[in-house]
């Protein structure tokens, strides 16, 4: 396998993931500065998120139009823009639109990125690649907000931006030269009716999640948001059956394997979301911690996740995804529900351990179901699946964290308390216990299925061959 191509497109994810949460321990320091306050100021989380919502759907027909490679380049131009912009900002309007600019260029560099490596990689290799295009999104939210606790305490804001833009060069440089070239694809009409019900929907359930969970606005105005992004995604769905080529086509939705690695992504994904707003708010005020305390803490799943791409094609070779889903979904569930049980007196080794544990698996998790949503989807049909996915895992990961909120809200109002360690821990039992239904879409799956990728039915063979 060329390793080269999936590590280019790794390095440039890494970026755009790492800064959707680097701000998060930032924006006290960013707010002051700017003269508003920092909840207000988290509009600038919501305005990236935003922008991810709207321009993920169209991205698929952008780099079939133009070339994937083309748009892939183009992204981290606009990325890089953005993250300059920001560091440049000097009042809350211009450091909400230079999000907001930064978020045109991540819905961009993710699909589309995902959408190179199928084009440029052998079915046979696929897992391997995926294996290392996944890490980016574990390593992300986990060393988001230890680095911008870094930076922000021992050098300036600004550097959180400004530290993008070498990377961005480097990624453009690499991609130029090593990336292997994609031409266009024959392209109907931009679904322009289907293009304003997606953006509709998505940024109205994101927007309205978003608003929720970090309430910078009031709450009626998050559930507005979000009963305007239910009528456009139902309006889309109306739209798209009848329409020939619709923007976002649906009826990948009858592969049942496509379907099981969607909706058992996405419903994974909720804890996903949960766990880096959960982990590091319950050491610091649960434990004491102090920001840089936690971060390095809860780095350790980093390990864990790295570790995986040494084994995951192998794994998948010799259980077939099947079984390995079922099993990574299950122990990823009770490692979550095991930081239940955390208490400042449990020994920090311990918490290591299992923290570790839980990134191995989820690492395990959303390669194999990341690279299951391709194997049975004809190549025509690529940049409809990296649509899809990725819409679908933005809006999984938004209610992650409203899930997560809400569950501390309500804990908190059922015992009459302020928030303590034990809502905490409530909130964790429940966010396993809810990741663990993502098991119930495998279960239904042929044993055979992404054999064609994973190799499971050669090795099945091969094992069973007599030996001569």
């Amino acid at each position: 396998m060329n390793r080269i191509t999936p590590l280019i497109l790794a390095v440039a994810l890494f970026m755009e993931q790492m800064d959707s949460t680097v701000i998060a321990t930032a924006l006290p320091t960013i707010a002051a500065d700017l003269g508003v306050g920092a909840i207000t100021l988290k509009l600038a989380l919501t305005s990236y998120m935003l922008a991810l919502a709207i321009f993920i759907p169209v991205s698929g027909w952008v780099a079939d139009r133009f070339g994937a490679k083309l748009v892939f380049r183009l992204a981290i131009v606009v990325f890089m823009m953005g993250s300059v912009l920001c560091a440049l900002a000097d009042s809350l309007y211009f450091f909400v639109a230079a999000r907001f600019l930064q978020g045109i260029g991540g819905a961009m560099m993710t699909p589309v990125g995902r959408l190179l490596l199928l084009r440029t990689t052998k079915r046979s290799d696929l897992v391997s690649a995926m294996a290392l295009l996944t890490i980016p999104a574990l390593l992300g939210p986990i060393t988001g907000p230890p680095v911008g606790g870094f930076i922000t305490t021992f050098a300036s804001w600004h550097w959180i931006f400004l530290i993008n833009i070498p990377i961005g060069i480097a990624g453009l440089i690499l991609s130029s030269i090593y990336l292997p070239d994609v031409a266009p694809m024959p392209t109907a009409k931009l679904d322009w009716l289907g293009f304003i019900y997606c953006a509709l929907a998505a940024s109205g359930i994101v927007f309205g999640v978003s608003v929720i969970s970090l309430p910078a606005l009031p709450v009626h105005v998050g559930l507005g948001c979000m009963g305007v992004g239910v009528i456009a995604a139902t309006l889309y769905i109306r739209h798209a059956r009848r329409r020939p080529a619709p923007l976002l086509d649906f009826s990948l939705f009858a592969n049942v394997t496509f379907r099981a690695s969607i909706i058992g992504g996405a419903i994974f994904r909720l804890a996903a979301g949960a766990i880096p707003f959960l982990l590091p708010l319950m050491l610091q005020l649960g434990f004491g911690m102090s920001a840089f305390q936690s971060g390095m803490t809860t780095f350790v799943a980093a390990i864990g996740a790295i570790s995986t791409k040494f084994l995951a094609r192998r794994t998948f070779q010799r259980f077939g995804f099947r079984s390995v889903l079922i099993f990574a979904t299950v122990a990823g569930a009770v490692t979550t529900m095991a930081t239940a049980f955390f208490t400042p007196e449990t020994p920090i080794a311990l918490i290591m351990a299992i923290l570790l544990v839980g990134g191995f698996f989820r690492s395990f998790f959303f390669t194999g179901v990341n690279t299951l949503g391709y194997a049975e989807v004809d190549d025509r049909d690529a940049s409809q699946a990296t649509s899809i996915t990725s819409v679908l895992q933005q809006v999984g990961l938004a209610l992650g964290v409203a899930v997560a909120a809400a569950i501390l809200e309500a804990s908190t109002r059922l015992s009459g308390e302020p928030l303590s360690l034990s809502d905490f821990h409530i909130a964790f039992a429940l966010v396993g216990g809810l990741s663990l239904l993502s098991v119930i879409p495998f279960l239904s799956m042929s044993k055979d299925a992404g054999a064609d990728v994973s190799g499971h039915k050669q090795a099945a063979i091969d094992e069973n061959m007599p030996v001569k």
